[in-house]
């Protein structure tokens, strides 16, 4: 594949969860022969009225097929919804089924991301809960491993499967030096599979 990339692909309301994206995409570039390539997905309503234009205001552009069909690999994130991601992310991943069949994901790494309000808010469900319709699309599952000092040592966010922020009841709280390091790891790993598995 010309230009490989790694897509971080996220939904976020109050900030705290692309501040994580761009923390990730750090991770990545850091991979010689991978970039990151940072997309996000719009609102979604039942209210006709509510529809949103092609393009966002600002921001990283929403995510299209074509951008999921070519990646060498994914990083998916979304805000904890009662333990799960959130209805957007949902939207967009649902609508994949001609991935699915056309098999286009399979075996590209696949790993997930999430900002929730509180230390036990579902962040690790949320986790769990996303990397299943990846593995449905056939993708390798991806965590952080315990050699990284950071998730022995984060008092907030941090979990193996996958990085993850805790934004505080108001969704001020900073994203913490463990958290950032969490989420670079995580980009760069990822990345640095997707290289190998594309050169095995």
């Amino acid at each position: 594949m010309s230009d490989p990339y790694i897509l971080v692909l996220y939904y976020s309301r109050g900030g705290a969860t692309a501040q994580m994206a761009e923390h990730i995409a750090a991770g990545i570039n850091q991979v010689t022969g991978q970039r990151a390539l940072v997309r996000t997905v719009p609102p979604v309503s039942d209210n006709i009225a509510d529809n949103q234009s092609d393009i966002p205001d600002n921001g990283p552009l929403y995510c299209s097929e074509e951008d999921l069909r070519h990646c060498s690999g994914v990083i998916l994130g979304s805000p904890t919804r009662f333990g799960n991601m959130a209805a957007p992310l949902k939207y967009f991943i649902d609508s994949t089924s001609s991935l699915w069949l056309s098999g286009d994901l399979i075996n590209k790494p696949a790993a997930v991301f999430t900002s929730t309000s509180s230390m036990h808010g579902g962040n690790e469900s949320t986790l769990l809960t996303m990397l299943l319709p990846l593995m449905h699309h056939g993708m390798v599952a991806v965590g952080i491993p315990y050699s990284h000092a950071s998730l022995h040592n984060t008092q907030t966010g941090g979990t193996p499967y996958g990085a993850s922020h805790v934004a505080g009841a108001d969704g001020k709280l900073a994203i913490s030096d463990d958290e950032i390091n969490l989420c670079k790891a995580l980009g760069e790993r990822v990345a640095t599979i997707g290289l190998a598995l594309e050169n095995h």
